[in-house]
């Protein structure tokens, strides 16, 4: 346990952790990947090409820094690392091998200032945060194996079909390769897959959200091709998906997990808000409330740029046909036929625009898609009256946005 002290010297050094956070956890992981480069193979590179990695870890430092006095205040977050972490099959053993990197780092950036002191104190700090996150872990891997068809680790999947949904987006069903039953999973969870990249010479993980209602007998990914002249390794592995994986061939995958997930138990409103690859999780919700009879109203919110790009238009039509509580709202950036004059928008996704259409008494509201996307969505949301309590958002990639 941390002493009244070891606490006064971890804190003594937020100021520190809020200017050069980024510079300490760049250090960090260039360091643990130089020793251990095995590691790459379970980390997201991508994400460190880009920043986002140590930048969602400074903010991590940080923040456990600055409530070292009460750590459970960070459960919600603690919670949804958890989840990514038993999606890519951390293990204990690599708590320490991250726990001798931070600390030989905090030595090395701070110099003088990294006392003996300092760096015991933290060392015990970090245990303290290891140990949470490993009886969280465990418990999740217990649930897991626990389940009908569930499993830890990798498992080999059959792509049995792909469909192509959009001009960018294409669904792989996937099918356990030994014959047996896949677990279910709460509608707004994702899985990781792994596959190989000669251009890395490096197995990647990357995290798709279920884009189907639970069913017990496979899984449905909706995965965006990436375009442009200089693809960065975090769309390497969904453009793999695209240009190499065909049907029958076998990609490894491990087991749900996420904690952005619909609230089934309640009775009230929902309205899910979505741009781009964002409704995959929110289509995974909308099929599950349908299929299972939920009497509940529902608003579809949807922006896509056009309507070349919008994957899974036909199919909500179809359900909002089969359900006379579903209301759908399209917005396209711009388009080059006539709209259909209901429930369809020239512009980005404006809640100011629908109002009572999309502002409900007492209802629940799930966000999806770009970081900028989710921002405005949350503030309009918050300005039009609606208790931050009531919104939920799903960010892909490391967690960086703060807003509740």
């Amino acid at each position: 346990m941390l002493t009244a002290k070891q606490k006064e010297l971890v804190k003594a050094t937020v100021p520190i952790l809020r200017e050069h956070g980024f510079a300490l956890t760049s250090h960090f992981y260039k360091r643990m990947f130089s020793h251990n480069p095995d590691l790459k193979n379970t980390f997201n590179m991508g994400n460190q090409q880009s920043g986002k990695q140590q930048t969602a870890l400074a903010m991590a430092v940080l923040a456990y820094a600055e409530n070292i006095d009460d750590p459970s205040v960070l459960a919600a977050a603690v919670t949804k690392i958890g989840h990514k972490h038993v999606s890519l099959d951390i293990r204990p053993e690599q708590y320490a091998i991250v726990g001798r990197n931070l600390l030989a780092s905090i030595s090395e950036v701070l110099g003088e200032g990294a006392t003996p002191e300092l760096i015991e104190a933290w060392g015990v700090a970090y245990k303290q945060l290891a140990n949470l996150m490993i009886g969280l872990e465990s418990n999740l891997y217990r649930d897991a194996v626990a389940k009908d068809g569930g499993w830890t680790g990798w498992r080999p999947f059959m792509v049995k079909q792909r469909v192509k949904e959009s001009e960018e987006i294409t669904s792989f069903y996937l099918h356990p390769v030994d014959g047996g039953k896949v677990a279910d999973f709460l509608p707004g969870q994702y899985i990781s897959v792994r596959l190989f990249l000669p251009e890395m010479k490096l197995f990647q993980p990357r995290q798709y959200s279920l884009s189907n209602a639970p069913n017990g007998a496979f899984y449905r990914i909706s995965v965006k091709k990436e375009t442009g002249a200089h693809i960065r390794p975090d769309g390497m592995i969904s453009n793999r998906l695209h240009d190499f994986v065909q049907e029958g061939d076998i990609i490894e995958v491990a087991p749900p997990a996420g904690d952005f997930v619909l609230d089934a138990n309640k009775n009230t409103p929902v309205v899910f808000i979505s741009g781009g690859v964002g409704q995959t999780p929110l289509i995974s919700m909308l099929e599950s409330l349908v299929n299972t009879g939920h009497n509940r109203e529902i608003v579809w919110i949807h922006g896509s740029r056009n309507k070349a790009v919008h994957a899974f238009h036909e199919p909500v039509v179809t359900l909002a046909n089969q359900n006379n509580k579903l209301k759908k709202h399209i917005f396209y950036d711009s388009h080059h036929e006539p709209l259909p004059v209901e429930g369809y928008y020239t512009g980005v996704v404006d809640l100011n625009v629908l109002q009572d259409k999309a502002i409900l008494p007492d209802a629940d509201y799930y966000i999806c898609g770009p970081a900028p996307f989710i921002r405005k969505q949350y503030h309009d949301l918050t300005a039009l009256g609606v208790p931050k309590t009531l919104i939920h958002y799903e960010e892909f990639g490391p967690a960086m946005l703060t807003l509740n």
